[in-house]
């Protein structure tokens, strides 16, 4: 009988403590799951014009470096030579007292940083354990309606990465998490 109730208050306060965290937290302890793994992902929404990608390149989100308050995810693009990749890119999250902060850390193939690089922002509101917006303020300054990012997850399913106008995806990538991939990438360029 005292095993049981040890076990009901166990229960009962582990689902307090839960029931108190920010959907902010929730969502970034989401990602953080998937540390040490590497996952496939594809184009699935390029503007008209916009030649980042071709949409036919292996793309990979690589949940590499993860502590408590910050997550390094490197995002790697297969180049038309398979045996070269662009690792220019990492999204960087952090995680504040009061919400997440979204920076993008390019690189150059030598390591040193691009002339555009550490862009990003704020989360908006809590957002939801599934989808956290972060707003750029100068593009949504010069647009005069929200520009930003979108980052989805959902577990063991998709991990979804891209920008956004108003409330439209304007571009964006998906990656499966059904499975993670065997081989791991080496780092991304300037983080040895």
């Amino acid at each position: 009988m005292k095993k049981l109730l040890l076990l009901c208050l166990t229960v009962a306060i582990l689902t307090a403590c839960n029931a108190e965290d920010k959907p902010y937290d929730l969502f970034f302890d989401q990602l953080a799951e998937q540390c040490g793994n590497a996952y496939p992902g594809e184009l699935t929404l390029e503007p008209e014009g916009d030649e980042m990608l071709t949409g036919d390149e292996l793309l990979i989100a690589h949940f590499r470096e993860c502590d408590e308050n910050e997550l390094k995810i490197p995002f790697h693009i297969e180049q038309e030579d398979e045996n070269d990749w662009d690792r220019s890119r990492t999204w960087i999250i952090t995680r504040h007292s009061d919400g997440l902060e979204l920076r993008h850390d390019h690189r150059l193939r030598d390591g040193s940083e691009d002339e555009v690089t550490m862009y990003g922002g704020y989360s908006v509101g809590e957002g939801t354990a599934m989808r956290q917006e972060f707003m750029s303020e100068e593009r949504t300054e010069e647009m005069g309606h929200f520009r930003g990012w979108r980052i989805e997850i959902v577990p063991g399913e998709r991990y979804t990465y891209g920008t956004i106008a108003r409330d439209d995806w304007t571009w964006r990538v998906d990656f499966d998490l059904t499975e993670p991939l065997e081989e791991i990438p080496p780092a991304p360029w300037g983080h040895e």
